[in-house]
Parts: structure tokens; C-alpha cells; sequence
């Protein structure tokens, strides 16, 4: 979890959530990462919500500050002129996105870890979970996994898909035979359909982001300066390593994983989870026409999406 010291409350809500559905029978350890120094009072708050190992520790200031070839006027300007855009204006949040995208698995807390699992203050997880999720992917190879998918904001990211089209150019050897171009592009690769996998939720083989394919492109990103001269998001950057890098059959959707982060819902409509669920499927973002995950499983090959309306009785 990335957090400061004021959301301790709100983390501490989360990691009772995930104590009570899932890690009380587990106890995988937390990783607490924040860019200033973590309290007394927020580590001793933390500690008293779980028996798991818990670390505290900083952000490396070189991850979280502006690289020499940045130009502060420029993404100064760009803040102001994207005011009116969620998030356009703040300089901590391109912080954090450029970090999350691809120095998170650098940090030496992390170094031990074959996979995380991102968690975030005031979010809410509303299924038990009865399996773990580690060892599915694991056992079955996945590398990437998410409960939501989403369409971008298009004026946050205007020059990200040329980045890519530079990096698919140069480094044709790292992509994957059977990538999940298609996804995210609708035309073989000339646009960006602004698919994202919603990243507050990832469940990640950190290896994978370690290796050379995947930091080749963060810092093929990283380079022309969009995290802090436009909004570039860790959700799209994860989502198009992962699309590109990674075979389709590595991708997973936890449909199983009930969960929540304003204003969206994973929230599965089978009977079978609602057992175990306190979340409406009828508010299910991945029912929506702003989910590309019913697209997803059509080209995975998985199971459709279950709709409220199909279940005939049962509501």
C-alpha cells in the first residue's frame, strides 16, 4: 500500500477488510511504502489490525521527485491548463502514477516478493475470499490479474500511444507472440482505444515487472516526460505492458473478487458468489459499456459476464 500518515484510518479500514475476508487465514505480510517518513502513530495503528509481518518504509527520493531532463515550467503550465481535468492539476498525483508504473517493484521492501497485491485506503472489498489468489496465479501462469476494466480519460494521455508505437517499433523482440494487442487497439496498432485495467486493484508477478521487457518500456515512457507534461497513469502504462508483453492466457479477471473504489463495482451476479457477497450486481462497472472486460473474456476465451436481468427468479 502507498499511503501517508493522515490516511491512517482509511488504511486501517482496508486492512481489516482484507484480514476478515482473506488474510486471517494466510497472513501474507503488508508493505507499507509512503514518500515521507511514516509516524509512530500510523506504524503502531497499522500493527494493532493484524497479526502479519508488517514493513514501513520510504520511497527513494530519486523515485519520487522530478529527473534532470523534466523542465518545471513546462509541467508547471501543464498543470494549470489541465485544472478542469480529475486529478490535472496536482503534482503529487503524477508523482505517484510515475512511480507506481515502474519504480514500485525496484524498492528493496519488495525485492523478496514473487507477486503483490495492491491495496488502497477507502476502498472496499465485499466477497469472502475462500481461495488464494497467489497460488492461482501461480499455478496457472498468470502474470497479470484485475477486478476492473476501463476506458481513459483521452485528454490525459494524448501523446502516450505514440511512446508505444516508438517502442513496439524498436523493441519488436519483447512482445509477445500472443499479445492482447487487439485489446487496446481497435486498428492493429495505428490508435489507442484507451482500454485500461483499473490498477488500484492489480495482483501482479512482480518478476515480471523486474525484467528487462517490462523497464525497458517504463523507461521508454519515462523519457519523453508524459507523466508530468500531460497525466499519464499507472493504470494505462500497467495495462499496456501487460497487453503487449505478456500472452493473452497470462491476463486474469477475478470475477470472484468482489470489489469497490468510488465510483465503480465488481460485484458478480451468479448466485453462487452472491452467497458469500453484501454488493449489488446491478451496479457491476464491468457490465457497462465503459468496461472493455466483456471483451476481454471474448478474446480470452473465458466465461461471459453474467447479467442481473438473466437471472430469471433469483432476484
Amino acid at each position: 500500500m502507498l499511503v501517508r500518515n493522515e490516511d491512517l484510518y482509511a488504511a486501517q479500514s482496508i486492512v481489516q477488510q482484507i484480514e476478515d475476508r482473506f488474510n486471517r487465514n494466510y497472513q501474507y505480510p503488508y508493505v507499507f511504502l509512503n514518500d515521507k517518513s511514516f509516524s509512530s502513530s500510523f506504524m503502531d495503528g497499522m500493527r494493532i489490525m493484524s497479526r502479519a509481518n508488517m514493513t514501513f518504509s520510504m520511497v527513494p527520493k530519486d523515485h519520487w521527485s522530478y529527473p534532470e531532463w523534466i523542465s518545471l515550467k513546462k509541467a508547471a503550465e501543464t498543470r494549470k491548463k489541465m485544472k478542469n481535468i480529475i486529478y490535472g492539476a496536482s503534482e503529487s498525483y503524477r508523482h505517484m502514477c510515475r512511480y507506481q508504473s515502474g519504480f514500485l517493484v525496484q524498492h528493496e521492501a519488495m525485492s523478496e516478493y514473487d507477486y503483490y497485491w495492491r491495496i488502497e485506503p477507502d476502498v472496499q472489498y465485499s466477497c469472502d475470499i475462500d481461495f488464494d489468489p497467489f497460488l492461482y496465479m501461480q499455478d496457472n501462469n498468470k502474470k497479470y490479474a484485475f477486478t476492473i476494466s476501463l476506458y481513459e480519460y483521452p485528454e490525459t494521455i494524448r501523446g502516450l500511444w505514440n511512446s508505444i508505437k516508438e517502442f513496439m517499433a524498436t523493441y519488436p523482440h519483447f512482445l509477445a507472440k500472443k499479445n492482447a494487442l487487439g485489446l487496446i487497439s481497435d486498428n492493429g496498432g495505428q490508435t489507442y482505444n484507451n482500454c485500461h485495467f483499473w490498477s488500484n486493484f492489480e495482483i501482479v508477478d512482480a518478476r515480471w515487472m523486474r525484467g528487462a521487457a517490462f523497464q525497458q518500456l517504463f523507461n521508454h515512457l519515462d523519457r519523453p516526460g508524459g507523466f508530468f507534461y500531460e497525466r499519464w497513469g499507472d493504470a494505462p502504462a500497467h495495462s499496456i505492458a501487460a497487453a503487449l508483453l505478456l500472452s493473452i492466457d497470462e491476463l486474469h479477471f477475478f470475477r470472484e473478487i468482489g470489489y469497490y473504489h468510488q465510483p465503480f463495482y465488481n460485484c458478480l451476479a451468479e448466485p453462487g458468489f452472491q452467497e458469500k457477497c453484501h454488493c449489488d450486481p446491478a451496479l457491476n462497472a464491468n457490465r457497462e459499456r465503459f468496461s472493455c472486460t466483456a471483451k476481454f473474456l471474448e478474446m480470452a476465451g473465458g466465461k461471459r459476464m453474467v447479467y442481473p436481468e438473466e437471472l430469471d427468479g433469483y432476484y
